[in-house]
């Protein structure tokens, strides 16, 4: 190659690494196999090696011939005779090495070499994502939204996309191309392909991980939270509690005149939650868990099967039950107990 082609490759080679993050040696040894694959594609020689210098960008590229005293396929071989015009002492059985011309290639062979290093780069660019992304199931992703369709938003991610179903959103959110969204991964697959990951904002995994965001005490683990129950767009309820005297874990959720759990509010388009205290004992933590409604007794039925009967006077009675039922339904999930809610007087009949 003369200055300017080592000029050349040397910038298209810079190039490459710097779009797709990739180590400089991968690409490197991509080019010296694309190089060797185009020249036995060429002469039909398989006995061809390629050196590139990263520094200077030089390629040498040479071929191997075996010493024979009888040439049956010149391609490979070459005679005594010849060979000692080359290397004065060497012998029948031995290799001759040879430079090759890198011009002698044509359109075909360096398709060939094209092919080979695209390939290569491609691996390389997908076990990076495979990489960077193989431990972030259940976690929060923050992207952009780069494009939508009928059914999904295609939210980028840095070095691949995720993908956003409009039936996860938040019910009656808007989301605007360009903007910056935070996603749950809820789904991550990965495969011969690369990575699949299904998003989600409307997952009870998602509350979960913008709390652990704005709030220190959850992430420090001096505050636990039990568990999340969560009708997106509408009410949730989270349970939790901390195994220190010291610290209030519904004021740590709340914060100062409510500035940290107004931070979460923002996110989630005004979706109300219930802050519950977890008990350890399965009625008083049901009788926290149907909150706005009070003086509630109840009876545990089957611990077994999961069964509470919640019992309230007839003030508290809508209150616990909620609206369609969606106090009560969310406490059930809360607790893990299938919950029966009657008043006082039915109960006595």
């Amino acid at each position: 190659m003369n200055s300017k082609q080592i000029k050349e490759f040397l910038t298209a080679l810079d190039s490459i690494i710097k779009e797709k993050g990739i180590d400089k040696s991968i690409v490197i040894e991509a080019m010296e196999q694309a190089m060797v694959a185009a020249f036995k594609k060429k002469t039909g020689n398989p006995n061809g090696k390629c050196t590139v210098n990263p520094e200077t960008g030089e390629i040498r590229l040479c071929s191997f011939k075996t010493v024979v005293e009888e040439v049956n396929d010149d391609r490979i071989e070459i005679s005594l005779e010849d060979a000692r015009k080359i290397v004065p002492d060497i012998n029948i059985g031995e290799t001759i090495e040879k430079d090759e011309e890198l011009t002698d290639f044509g359109r075909v062979a360096a398709g060939t070499a094209k092919q080979v290093v695209v390939q290569r780069i491609k691996e390389a660019e997908k076990n990076n994502i495979t990489e960077e992304f193989k431990d972030k199931q259940d976690e929060l992703l923050v992207g952009i939204l780069s494009r939508e369709d009928a059914n999904n938003y295609y939210v980028d991610l840095g070095r691949t996309h995720g993908i956003l179903p409009k039936d996860e959103i938040i019910p009656g959110e808007k989301l605007e191309m360009g903007s910056s969204v935070k996603v749950y991964v809820s789904k991550l697959d990965i495969g011969t392909k690369g990575v699949f990951i299904l998003l989600s904002r409307k997952h009870y995994g998602f509350l979960k991980r913008l709390l652990e965001l704005e709030i220190p005490e959850l992430s420090d683990g001096s505050v636990i939270l039990y568990s999340v129950a969560r009708e997106a767009g509408s009410r949730s309820k989270i349970a939790v509690y901390s195994e220190f005297s010291n610290i209030d874990p519904l004021g740590a959720i709340i914060g100062e005149k409510g500035s940290r759990i107004n931070r979460v509010l923002k996110q989630i388009n005004g979706e109300k939650i219930d802050i519950i205290l977890y008990d350890k004992d399965p009625a008083t933590f049901i009788a926290n868990a149907l909150s706005p409604a009070k003086d509630i007794e109840v009876r545990i039925l089957d611990e077994k099967k999961k069964e509470a009967l919640a019992i309230v006077n007839n003030d508290n009675f809508s209150l616990a039950i909620g609206k369609k039922g969606q106090n009560v339904k969310l406490a059930s999930r809360l607790t893990h107990y299938k919950i029966d809610v009657k008043k006082a007087e039915d109960v006595e009949e």
